[in-house]
């Protein structure tokens, strides 16, 4: 059993799970994940290492309260027990000395950018932090990405905080940066990878995505996570989940998110109370 050191609520319906866990923060790199279980007949939930603590022997991971087992996950308290830490899984990010990186962020993805900044700051890159949201309130972590990044850079659809706009300003963004930029690093949901591959396209910067949100059971076994990649099938969990985003079959990838909307909305519903 893997003991709940801090499991809160950062912004609405987002929330930051620490767990002791000493034998996936010894062998974690940046860029991989873990399976988490709620419950012992529960569902398998790949979610991406956020940070981890070697001396702690802590991993923490940021997710997003969206069904039946990611609520049973976020009613847990600290002290409480699960079933199941399985990691790390998954390649881990691409480091090496770049030159000018950006590492965007929307949602959960701005915590998942957090170790890849960091290891990309430490091999002597400099780091640029994108981090994006429907409005200021939806912002977090950007004490912790200061002190890995260069700068740092918010937009907010409302314009609360930071630039007005969205993941559809990167070209303008990147047009604002006196230096030139070798390589952009997206992570968030599906959507907003998809549309920041498709703007940074025209401008032949290298953009890496991460299609950890297609997982289920994150081994290779079920093929949930196949996707088309430069015209051939890789998966997800044992392939990636770090691809070039202008080679993803996005139009597929969006098919196979909806698949099973369905299928997950109605346990939710069936556990409300009547």
């Amino acid at each position: 059993m893997f003991t709940i050191l801090e499991n809160q609520m950062l912004v609405p319906n987002l929330h930051m799970l620490k767990v002791e866990a000493p034998d996936v923060a010894r062998a974690a790199q940046p860029g991989q994940f873990a399976i988490f279980r709620p419950e012992e007949d529960g569902e398998r939930i790949p979610l991406t290492i956020a940070d981890w603590d070697i001396q702690e022997g802590s991993i923490t991971v940021v997710y997003l309260n969206v069904g039946r087992s990611t609520a049973r996950l976020a009613s847990l308290n600290k002290g409480a027990e699960l079933p199941t830490v399985v990691g790390p899984l998954g390649n881990p990010m691409e480091i090496d000395h770049f030159g000018t990186v950006l590492c965007v962020g929307g949602c959960y993805g701005i915590a998942s950018i957090y170790p890849i900044a960091r290891a990309l700051k430490q091999a002597g890159n400099s780091v640029i932090s994108v981090i994006e949201g429907r409005s200021s309130f939806l912002l977090y972590w950007q004490e912790k990405l200061k002190t890995v990044s260069d700068r740092i850079i918010t937009m907010t659809r409302d314009g609360t905080q930071g630039k007005k706009g969205h993941i559809g300003s990167l070209p303008e963004i990147v047009r604002t940066i006196p230096m030139r930029v070798d390589r952009i690093i997206l992570n968030g949901c599906n959507y907003m990878m998809m549309r920041g591959a498709q703007e940074t396209l025209p401008l032949q910067i290298k953009t890496i995505v991460s299609l950890n949100t297609l997982m289920i059971d994150g081994t290779g076994m079920c093929g949930v996570c196949r996707v088309t990649v430069d015209s051939e099938t890789r998966f997800a969990c044992v392939d990636g989940p770090h691809f070039d985003g202008h080679k993803v079959n996005w139009v597929e990838v969006t098919q196979r998110r909806k698949a099973y909307l369905q299928e997950e909305i109605q346990p939710l519903r069936s556990t409300r109370p009547q």
